[in-house]
């Protein structure tokens, strides 16, 4: 920290940026003073004081009451920031102080949620009662955002790797992003400076509705798929991102009609007849109930995906982190995948051999 930055942080108290935001939020001095149980010329004399601190003015005096100038719109944001960060680390201390040993902070896609999670951390949870693990959905995109930017400890998503296939999944042990071919520089700004590990793999279903015209069928080509109305995910996922670019492939156009964020709502919208749509085969399984509908297998390579856990750096992460980082992705297995994969070409050889002989 640069020495005017340390100025500038000493120069600034909690509790007057407390009876800042109280004021902002109340409208007037008086007011906030009666809340905070403070003399309302003390409360003036701090808002003079911050004011003096960043040198500029916060607050438009009138008879009303008092409205932010756009300096101080910018504070109180940053000041809430300051605070729920405060009413966080207080939190924490306290459970630390009732017997907890560590926080994990996790961001995850709604198909490692959906699918696999709630079983592994329950798991987690029951060996290592006094970690607590902080989990917030999001999309494979803000996923790796959170962790790039120190957010997340840890996250799990899918890069929606092309032509990846069952068994041929690369098992790379903590080793940087290998980016998918044509990824965009978005994905390769993303993924920069990571390492990551295998967690999942799953496979595509196109959804339709019993007694649909495809449902009938044993397996189908995503192409084909276009040809009707699709109820979808949110633009911006994993799998929106690979239906578009499959449209996009076969010059034709997504008929995505509909967009929801849960895929509850998106198997009832799929069962009332409003369209087909992908989910992946687990979270089909868990959805039975929902609706009378019927899953077909996609036959495109990308329909069979990857989910990773992603850090910046698995070897620097907190001990209860990398307690997790094992029970969810054990280096152990990772070797036997990569043993495996390293093996395949050569036995797939061989078997081309003796064919042949």
């Amino acid at each position: 920290m640069k020495s005017s930055e340390r100025s500038f942080a000493r120069r600034i108290d909690l509790t007057s940026l407390q009876l800042f935001v109280a004021v902002c939020e109340l409208g007037s001095i008086g007011r906030a003073a009666e809340r905070e149980f403070i003399a309302a010329s003390a409360v003036s004399k701090r808002l003079s004081d911050l004011e003096t601190a960043v040198d500029t003015p916060l607050l438009y005096r009138h008879s009303r009451g008092v409205t932010l100038t756009p300096a101080g719109e910018s504070l109180l944001h940053h000041a809430r920031t300051v605070l729920f960060g405060l009413e966080r680390m207080q939190g924490e201390l306290s459970e630390y102080a009732d017997g907890v040993r560590g926080h994990v902070r996790m961001h995850a896609n709604i198909s490692a949620i959906f699918q696999f999670l709630p079983e592994d951390l329950g798991a987690f949870a029951r060996l290592h009662s006094q970690i607590k693990i902080d989990l917030q959905e999001h999309l494979s995109s803000a996923v790796l955002h959170a962790v790039q930017e120190g957010a997340a400890d840890l996250g799990i998503c899918n890069l929606g790797q092309a032509g990846t296939a069952p068994g041929q999944a690369q098992a790379q042990v903590d080793t940087p992003f290998a980016d998918p071919p044509g990824a965009t520089a978005a994905t390769q700004r993303l993924t920069a400076g990571l390492q990551s590990r295998p967690y999942r793999t799953d496979r595509l279903m196109l959804v339709v509705p019993q007694g649909h015209a495809l449902a009938a069928r044993h397996s189908i080509a995503f192409e084909e798929v276009l040809d009707w109305d699709i109820v979808g995910l949110h633009a911006n996922s994993s799998i929106s991102l690979a239906m578009r670019a499959a449209a996009a492939t076969a010059g034709r156009t997504l008929r995505q009609r509909i967009q929801v964020t849960g895929l509850d709502a998106m198997c009832r919208m799929i069962d009332n007849g409003l369209g087909v749509g992908l989910l992946p085969d687990r979270a089909f399984e868990l959805m039975q109930g929902v609706g009378r509908l019927h899953a077909v297998p996609l036959t495109d390579a990308w329909a069979h995906r990857e989910l990773r856990v992603v850090a910046r750096d698995f070897d620097a992460l907190p001990v209860t982190a990398r307690l997790l980082v094992e029970h969810l992705a054990p280096r152990e297995l990772l070797n036997e995948q990569t043993a495996t994969a390293a093996a395949a070409p050569a036995h797939r050889a061989h078997q081309a051999h003796q064919a042949h002989h």
